[in-house]
Formats: C-alpha cells, structure tokens, sequence
C-alpha cells in the first residue's frame, strides 16, 4: 500500500490517467457502455488534479461526483439503441424487399422456402393459401428471418 501511495504523490495525474486508459480498455472489450463514463470521468480527474493539485480525497470525490453525474446524464439524454437508417446495406434480410424470386418446392399451408438472389429462405404466403413449387414470388417483408411473400 505504500508503494501506490508514493506512487501516487509523486505522479498523481498519471495514476488518473492510467486509471482512464484502463477503463476504457475494459470498455472496449466488454462493451457494456457503463465504464465508457467511468473513464472520461477520471481523464477529467487527471486534468483537474495536474492543474489543481487537490488531496486524495478531493480528488476521489470528484472522480465519483463527475461518474454518477455522467452515467446518469447519458443514460438519461443518449439513445439507448442505435437504429440503422432505412436502406442500410448490411441488413442483407431486409435489403430482400421487392426482389423476385421461386418457391423451391411447394407450400404447406403458408409455409415453405424461396429461392432468392442465389439463396434459399424461409418463407411465409402473405396471401393466399397454396404455392406450388417453381411459383414466381416477390418479398413484401420480413418478420425475423422469415421472409413474407406473394405470387406475382
């Protein structure tokens, strides 16, 4: 314990920002989103303790104030789902919508697959009952990886 309390009086804004870094490694890793806040709060730490010079305890209250304050500021303000524009390109199910294909075998009931731009899907009928094998379809949508088609 010694040897990090001379640590830190010696360099104390490079213990906050190795702090930092250290969070954020772990961030990045784990993705979770909450150490992103913990990390910038304590780069903030390390600015304010190389221009202030504040004892520890101030300086651990403030890594915890400028935490809780981040966290719960972007939880509260950021989105918590990122949604990708319409038309995104890597969304290679839904990018099916209005192309053309076959029904590789006949359905049963209103379920079957389709053979769609060089692959084989899961389908469902979105109208009608019955589609026999070599049908001509179009995809009207898509629900999961399941995609809706019709006759054409």
């Amino acid at each position: 314990m010694d040897m990090i309390a001379g640590i830190y009086s010696a360099q104390p804004f490079w213990v906050w920002a190795g702090l930092a870094a250290a969070l954020l490694a772990i961030e990045v890793v784990t993705g979770s989103g909450w150490l992103l806040w913990a990390s910038a709060s304590a780069a903030a730490t390390a600015a304010v303790v190389g221009v202030l010079d504040p004892s520890v305890p101030t300086a651990l209250l403030v890594f915890a104030l400028l935490t809780i304050v981040s966290t719960l500021l972007a939880h509260r303000y950021l989105p918590r789902q990122a949604t990708a524009p319409d038309g995104d390109i890597n969304d290679n199910v839904a990018r099916l919508v209005g192309h053309r294909g076959a029904a590789v075998k006949a359905f049963a009931g209103r379920a079957g697959r389709v053979f769609i731009d060089g692959k084989e899907w899961a389908a469902e009928l979105d109208d009608g009952d019955a589609l026999e094998a070599g049908a001509s379809v179009e995809v009207v949508g898509v629900d999961g990886s399941r995609l809706k088609v019709r006759r054409t």
